[in-house]
Parts: structure tokens; sequence; C-alpha cells
């Protein structure tokens, strides 16, 4: 998976207490190995991290390696963002964009 550098990844197993338990708003990349626009999204997502610490997490999820929370959530097209909140979906985009576009999105959320 192209992982983004202090972003964690979860998993099917995981889902509901690193994301729908978190205490904070979550950032839920749904990305996949195959999927060219999520690699470039990486360093946007690591940045992202850094940047927003304490005021929002930022996770990614394999879409290949856990079907149940992608098929959960609809999730068609890679890579796609969504925010939780309180154990709910709040926000959802599909699509690379650059951090400052991203931020922008985010700030009606967060």
């Amino acid at each position: 998976m192209s992982r983004a550098s202090g972003v964690a990844e979860v998993t099917d197993a995981d889902f509901a207490a690193e994301v729908l338990g978190a205490e904070l708003p979550v950032l839920v990349e749904f990305t996949a190995d195959w999927c060219p626009p999520c690699r470039q999204m990486a360093p946007v997502l690591s940045a992202l991290a850094a940047e927003e610490d304490g005021r929002l997490k930022v996770v990614q999820l394999d879409v290949d390696a856990n079907p149940d929370t992608t098929n959960a959530y609809g999730v068609l097209s890679m890579p796609t963002f969504m925010v939780f909140r309180g154990g709910e979906p709040l926000w959802s985009v599909v699509g690379a964009r650059p951090k400052r576009r991203l931020l922008e999105e985010l700030a009606d959320v967060l």
C-alpha cells in the first residue's frame, strides 16, 4: 500500500475502535496499491497528519485487504476520503486533490 509516513493504517478488525470510537474527528483515506492518485496523496496526508495533530486523526485503509469496511461505506473509487466524527461519516469526497483544496474542504467539517 502507498503508505503515508506518520499516518496509521486501519483494518476491518480495528476500524470500529480506531475510527468510530475515536475522540477526534478522523479522516480516512480508502486506498490501494494499484492506485496512482493514492500514491500522489501520500505526502499530502503525511503533511496533513503532522499539521492537524491533536485536531484531526488521519488514517489509511487498504481496500483490497479490508473489503468489509470498504463495502459497508459503499466505497467504489480510490482514493476516497471520509471524515468520521462520533462514529458517523460526516463528509466524503473521491479523488486526489492538492493539500490546500483538501484543507479548505475539511474546514467545513472540522
